[in-house]
């Protein structure tokens, strides 16, 4: 599977985006998956991770009630909606999908496939 994410941008704190994740090659419908982030001079965390039918997820505690994991199988996407923006938010933001993991709920970072990173800031 090949991913593409896209959706980043500048905004202000208190704002929101929404990342958007395709899914192109095979269907996403089988695929559990994640958003991870990177910040300058930090360590990849993740951020966010689905099971493949959406049905079981995990937001990690600093994202916890701001952002929201979402997925259209039908359409082949991946979401990251991201509202109350705060400026340490700021990174690049990436997608992952793995089949490894059947319907179960993964949020490591044993991803197989990755998408390009997507640039989020958060102005203060």
């Amino acid at each position: 599977v090949q991913l593409q994410a896209s959706g980043g941008g500048l905004v202000r704190a208190g704002g929101s985006l929404r990342l958007s994740c395709a899914a192109s090659g095979r269907p996403f419908s089988s695929y559990a998956m994640g958003w991870f982030r990177q910040a300058p001079g930090k360590e990849r965390e993740i951020v966010a991770a689905s099971s493949r039918s959406g049905g079981s997820t995990y937001h990690a505690d600093s994202v916890k009630g701001r952002f929201t994991i979402s997925r259209d199988n039908a359409k082949n996407m991946g979401y990251l909606q991201m509202n109350s923006l705060k400026p340490e938010d700021t990174a690049v933001y990436y997608c992952a999908a793995d089949r490894y993991y059947g319907d179960s709920l993964y949020a490591g970072d044993e991803f197989g496939y990755w998408g390009q990173g997507t640039l989020v800031t958060v102005s203060s």
